[in-house]
């Protein structure tokens, strides 16, 4: 509020947005579609990412989707590489649709059976979060060169996380 009120913030809704994303939090513990995961996250990751951008100067909406980008793959690479952290606290972030696409069930979560279907589930996962993070990659250059350097450590860092979470995708039941 006090960034919106002294100025820094042209606008309430990423303060909303985060206010939203905490009732969903309190609420939900299951997303049906990517679509409805994306959105929460639109409402979760994508504020901090643009009021990053708010606080370093930077008010240009093709940054501010650029950033959405970004901050949506690394919200999603945090969900895929703590399934099991996650589905110990009753939630599970991976679209119910996509388990049952690739026939993984919630026994399969609860039991750490590491299947090829559920491999095959996270790296499909992965790679969708992969080209997130690349459609956000821009970003990086289109800002002034402190702050692209602090983003290009950011989205490296998210892509390391992503890599180690492909290739060892079954430990993620673990």
């Amino acid at each position: 509020k006090v960034l919106y009120d002294i100025g820094v913030v042209s606008t309430p809704e990423p303060f909303l947005k985060l206010i939203h994303a905490n009732r969903m939090d309190q609420e939900k513990t299951r997303f049906e579609t990517y679509d409805e995961l994306a959105f929460y996250c639109d409402h979760s990751a994508n504020p901090c990412g643009r009021l990053f951008l708010y606080c370093s100067g930077y008010r240009d909406p093709e940054l501010q989707r650029l950033s959405d980008f970004t901050c949506t793959a690394l919200q999603l690479t945090n969900f895929w590489q703590d399934v099991a952290i996650d589905w110990g606290k009753g939630r599970v972030y991976l679209p119910q649709e996509d388990l049952a696409h690739f026939g993984v069930t919630e026994a399969d979560l609860l039991s750490g059976r590491e299947t090829p279907a559920f491999i095959d589930l996270i790296r499909y996962e992965v790679a969708r979060t992969r080209a997130l993070f690349m459609r956000g990659r821009p970003l990086t250059v289109l800002v002034g060169r402190d702050l692209g350097f602090e983003l290009n450590l950011i989205w490296h860092g998210g892509m390391a996380i992503l890599d180690k979470v492909d290739g060892a995708a079954a430990e993620v039941l673990r």
